[in-house]
């Protein structure tokens, strides 16, 4: 056990599928990663627990926190519970944050601990877009207990499109509250010193998933017309999806102008933000969008479909552009604008800045620690969450 920290603040146990080293980390593990480490550095004693993999030690302690990797990702929701109460019988937590990305833990039936689901999104029938229908209903049947079994947790969720969503599923407004992403703008900026690439570019940014609707981008811009010039995709990041993608480039004949670069270090991938025309995010649903707004703060326009998440972070004519899903032709018109755009692109591209400035992790933590305050002095006063 850990020398006593209460003094400093509160014990928190989080619970997520990965921590930000695993190699298939993405955006809900960068999220929950800048609040808890502020968190911590703020003096509250954090540990994560999440699955481990091949180069990742069982325990490891980086920027504060206190990691502890059990099982492996294909068998994490089953063993996650019991290491929870493990943990939580070795040293008293004020307050448990369950991470819900996929496949819940259902931790409140584990412990009288106030519980914090942290909710990106939730996929419901969006899953059977992206796998084989077994696994798939799996997954949706999870799901559906949800609202039963966390009725009486606090929520929070990272845009207005997911509290939204939990409100239709039955989940009091009252316990949802709303908590946007923020970004490292010492990183992501604007730099008027780099030229943006000659040929027009389109750049995709994120994991290569069925849902994520990639080909969309590849079936569009076949079909921009020859003002546009001698355009080019990038599409950044890894993921099963690829092989499929490659083969739809190949038979759309546009296979010499995509280029599938896998993962990238972090200059590159800002490179790419800084010398594209334009980044596109054609998805199913999002819980946020935090790649569109990474963009944005870079100074390029963005063009995403019209959905849960996306809506919320791209601002209509102002960031960039949405269209509804799967419409090709729209998006084909909104790039072929985009791309020829003159000053137009300069004003979004000015918009995209100017709306990125107003998110910060700072800020992100500094509301989680609030509600966390609020739920943990509700659990004293009344025995369960306020």
């Amino acid at each position: 056990m850990r020398e006593d920290k209460s003094s400093l603040g509160f014990r928190i146990l989080a619970v997520n599928w990965q921590d930000l080293k695993n190699p298939l980390s993405g955006g809900a593990e960068v999220h929950l990663h800048e609040i808890l480490s502020r968190l911590a550095k703020s003096g509250h004693d954090v540990t994560l627990l999440c699955s481990g993999f091949d180069s990742g030690a069982p325990e490891e302690n980086y920027d504060k926190l206190r990691v502890v990797r059990r099982g492996r990702r294909m068998n994490f929701n089953w063993v996650a519970p019991f290491h929870a109460r493990r943990l939580m019988a070795a040293e008293k937590f004020d307050i448990v944050i369950e991470d819900i990305n996929k496949i819940p833990f259902y931790l409140p039936l584990f412990t009288k601990t106030p519980v914090l689901a942290v909710v990106p999104h939730l996929f419901a029938t969006t899953v059977f877009h992206e796998i084989n229908f077994l696994l798939a209903s799996y997954i949706y049947l999870m799901e559906k207990p949800v609202r039963l079994l966390y009725k009486k947790c606090r929520w929070m969720v990272i845009s207005e499109s997911t509290r939204s969503d939990l409100v239709r599923r039955g989940i009091e407004p009252g316990r949802i509250s709303v908590i946007h992403c923020g970004i490292d703008h010492q990183q992501y900026s604007p730099d008027l010193g780099v030229p943006r690439l000659e040929n027009p570019t389109i750049v995709y940014l994120g994991r290569l998933k069925k849902y994520k609707s990639i080909d969309h981008i590849l079936r569009a811009a076949a079909r921009l017309p020859e003002t546009v010039g001698d355009w080019r995709i990038v599409v950044v990041g890894r993921g099963d999806d690829r092989p499929r993608l490659e083969k739809i480039a190949l038979r759309l004949g546009i296979k010499s102008r995509v280029t599938f670069t896998g993962f990238v270090d972090q200059a590159t991938k800002l490179t790419y933000l800084r010398r594209a025309h334009v980044a596109v995010c054609a998805s199913l649903k999002e819980g946020w969008g935090l790649t569109t707004i990474e963009a944005n703060a870079c100074g390029l326009p963005v063009i995403a479909a019209d959905v849960p998440g996306l809506r919320d972070s791209v601002r209509d004519g102002r960031t960039g552009f949405l269209y509804p899903y799967g419409d090709i032709d729209c998006l084909t018109e909104k790039l072929a604008h985009v791309l020829t755009g003159g000053t137009r692109w300069e004003s979004l591209s000015a918009g995209g800045v100017e709306w990125a400035a107003s998110f910060h992790w700072r800020e992100a933590a500094r509301q989680t620690e609030s509600l966390i305050e609020r739920i943990v002095a509700g659990q004293s006063d009344k025995g369960a969450p306020s």
